[in-house]
């Protein structure tokens, strides 16, 4: 098949965009490969309607761009059958001369047409309208989580994360692996944002991936994919996240849980830019630049054998650490009113305010979670109106977060049943609460 060597994705928080390029030429192959690559696309590109079809096997695509002009063409025959493919080929954007074998029934057929010579921004126009509104619809744009990463770094008014925030925007210019370091909860994936935000790698894909997710077979496929064929169930062959990564940044979060078999592939990678795809026999390169995140303390790791110490010091070129909120306590109102403002505005509960006493409770607070239970708690709070935190109880200051002994009084204590029901509730309203926002 003619698939491009290295596919480009952009990530968001819901979904990537895929194109799949059916042109039989290949100098205008690969002029429009690096166009539509360097708005974000991962590209799939072929030369044949056959292989296009195969192609569709691969899972769904936002639009299919297809060059009617080729030789030996049946243009009505090749849309009719894009068509029956439905979501897989997603929207269907003609490319013809005038005349071509059945033009005059393509524009009922197809969802835009352009003409040659080809225009770029023609191309741009045709798939901004059709791609736009569902981008829209699926989540936020990349511009808008650049915005976000911008008004969320104007928060950090504490010494320590004003200096986190002076080595990033230092990293950022250079193409060096970074190392990003603090509790669960601190923020780290924002930082790692940030970092490509800033960096020249701004227009490249962004890809997560979270070493502790999945054991190490699937994580393995998942970093760097397979060949058809390669174990049992290897239907087609899988593109891995360093190539969706190609000419970006891939993020590995929480790497001191990296098996240590995978470890090693990953120093080659740093150190070559080269590996393989699992049951591949070629090598492939790839233009990535890493960027890493752990609660762990790697030292220690590497002291105990658990984490290789070539890796550390490969990934340990810049350091990051993201201090617990509890250090930076000057920002909890700041953070506060953002969360306020921007899940008021989600969730549809305009006016929606904390009182000044609720949010001194807020600021003395320890937060053994760091950002993430802050954002939750704010998030609670407006999903059950609760603007003055009587419906849930929050540890008092000094406490180290945790919840202190209750006060004898006439209230009986909570049975282990009623214990398990609340905390069922509270599970059921966090996952609405993520569905939600996701969807928007």
């Amino acid at each position: 098949m003619g698939f491009a060597p290295s596919a480009l994705a952009l990530h968001n928080s819901i979904t990537e965009r895929k194109a799949l390029v059916v042109e039989c030429d290949a100098a205008a192959q690969l002029g429009l490969l690096g166009f539509l690559r360097a708005r974000g696309y991962q590209c799939a590109a072929v030369s044949t309607p056959g292989e296009a079809f195969e192609a569709l096997d691969d899972g769904d695509f936002s639009f299919t761009l297809v060059d009617l002009t080729g030789e030996g063409t049946d243009a009505t025959d090749l849309i009719r059958r894009l068509k029956l493919h439905g979501r897989s080929a997603g929207h269907v954007i003609a490319v013809a001369d005038r005349p071509i074998n059945g033009i005059d029934a393509i524009p009922f057929d197809v969802d835009a047409v352009l003409h040659k010579p080809l225009s770029l921004d023609e191309l741009q126009q045709a798939i901004d309208h059709l791609i736009r509104p569902q981008a829209e619809a699926n989540g936020p744009a990349p511009e808008q989580v650049a915005g976000r990463i911008r008004k969320e770094m104007d928060l950090w008014c504490s010494s320590k994360m004003l200096d986190a925030r002076q080595i990033i925007r230092e990293a950022a210019r250079v193409d060096v692996t970074v190392l990003v370091t603090g509790e669960t909860g601190t923020g780290k994936e924002l930082v790692a944002r940030a970092i490509h935000h800033f960096s020249t790698r701004r227009a490249g894909p962004f890809v997560k991936v979270n070493c502790a997710a999945m054991p190490r077979e699937l994580l393995e496929s998942e970093l760097f994919g397979y060949e058809r064929g390669a174990f049992t169930g290897a239907h087609k062959l899988k593109i891995g996240k360093f190539e969706a990564a190609h000419h970006g940044t891939i993020f590995l979060d929480e790497i001191g849980d990296l098996h240590p078999a995978l470890q090693a592939k990953l120093l080659h990678v740093l150190q070559d830019g080269e590996f393989s795809r699992i049951g591949g026999k070629s090598t492939l390169s790839v233009d990535v630049r890493v960027l890493a995140a752990t609660n762990q303390d790697l030292e220690r790791a590497v002291a105990e054998g658990r984490f290789r110490e070539d890796l550390y010091y490969r990934l340990n070129v810049v350091h990051v650490f993201v201090p617990p909120l509890r250090e930076r306590a000057s920002e909890i109102p700041l953070l506060a009113s953002y969360f306020v403002e921007r899940y008021a505005k989600l969730y549809r509960r305009d006016g929606f305010a904390i009182a000044p006493s609720v949010m001194d409770r807020l600021a003395r607070h320890r937060y053994p979670g760091n950002v993430r239970e802050l954002e939750n708690l704010i998030k609670r709070m407006i999903v059950l109106d609760d603007p003055f935190l009587t419906r849930f109880s929050l540890p008092d200051s000094g406490t180290n977060g945790v919840r202190p002994l209750p006060a004898p009084g006439p209230d009986p204590e909570p049975s282990l049943k009623e214990i398990s029901r609340r905390a069922s509730q509270a599970a059921e309203r966090e996952a609405i609460s993520k569905m939600l926002e996701q969807t928007g």
